[in-house]
């Protein structure tokens, strides 16, 4: 009986302390998450702060982190220094013309790729994803040259059509998921007098949303964000994106900082909608990149 009470007490001492040793684990994990996401989120706040001070107050040393006197004028002034209503209209409609151009020509692709057996399917899709291992450095030269020779030269097209017409990543994935939809779904529409178009809209396209959305999302925000193409196309103030507005600040000898910080906390904000509402679609499309690729 005495040996019982012992060895019940001993289960009971060691339950407790792996409870203890748990909920330690789960606090130090918090704690590093924490610390964690304070790096990470911590040049965002030092932005903020930099956008609401003066020249004299960002140079300070040791640095003020609190801005005396709050300069919220930065942000009007940033808006009326340079063209920055048209520089997002700029930027929004390339973004949206990339996007929807490149969920209709990615899904395309890959049910192509995945569902319709013609002769070098695989040779042409190989050398398709062979193009992702090329630096974007190593093109630049060429595709300035083809841009000149069509006219495109401070031109919005000649950063539309390269981003629109030919993302390897985005067919990529999509063919892994189109690859996944049964084979009998295509039958039974064939049976039923559907044709390659008909089974694309009315079946392949309705099956892959979540990767369409995850791939609307990234394909946004690399290209709300892309500073070197207009940078190397476009000529034009009234024609630059944000990015490449922002960059105008810069003189040769000096740059106004404040005004750059407050024309880049604006230009955030569409990032920061696209992530607020859609943080769920983000995460599935990490998820799917992971588990498709």
């Amino acid at each position: 009986m005495k040996n019982n009470i012992d060895f019940q007490s001993a289960t009971v001492l060691d339950q407790a302390h792996t409870k203890n040793n748990k909920n330690l684990s789960k606090i130090l994990l918090h704690i590093l998450l924490i610390a964690g996401s304070f790096i990470m989120v911590f040049p965002f706040i030092w932005t903020i702060l930099s956008s609401l001070k003066n020249m004299a107050q960002i140079f300070v040393i040791p640095p003020q982190w609190i801005p005396d006197p709050v300069m919220w004028s930065n942000y009007i002034d940033s808006l009326l220094a340079m063209p920055f209503g048209l520089a997002y209209f700029n930027s929004f409609y390339i973004t949206v013309v990339i996007v929807l151009s490149t969920l209709i020509t990615a899904s395309m692709a890959a049910y192509a790729f995945a569902k319709i057996n013609f002769k070098g399917a695989n040779v042409l899709f190989i050398l398709f994803l062979a193009t992702m291992m090329i630096p974007k450095q190593v093109t630049m030269i060429p595709l300035y040259l083809v841009m000149d020779q069509l006219g495109w030269l401070d031109t919005h097209l000649s950063l539309v059509v390269p981003g629109a017409l030919f993302n390897a990543f985005a067919v990529f994935l999509l063919r892994q998921f189109v690859m996944g939809i049964p084979r009998e779904l295509e039958e039974a529409a064939i049976m039923d007098g559907a044709g390659y178009v008909r089974i694309y809209w009315n079946i392949i396209l309705p099956l892959i949303r979540p990767a369409l959305a995850a791939i609307a999302i990234f394909t946004f925000l690399q290209s709300w964000n892309n500073f070197l193409d207009p940078l190397i196309y476009l000529n034009t103030p009234e024609k630059f994106t944000v990015p490449i507005l922002l960059n105008s600040f810069k003189g040769l000898y000096t740059a106004n900082w404040p005004l750059m910080m407050a024309g880049t906390v604006i230009s955030v904000i569409p990032v920061l909608i696209v992530y607020i509402f859609s943080q769920k679609q983000i995460i599935e499309g990490v998820a799917i990149t992971g588990i498709k690729g």
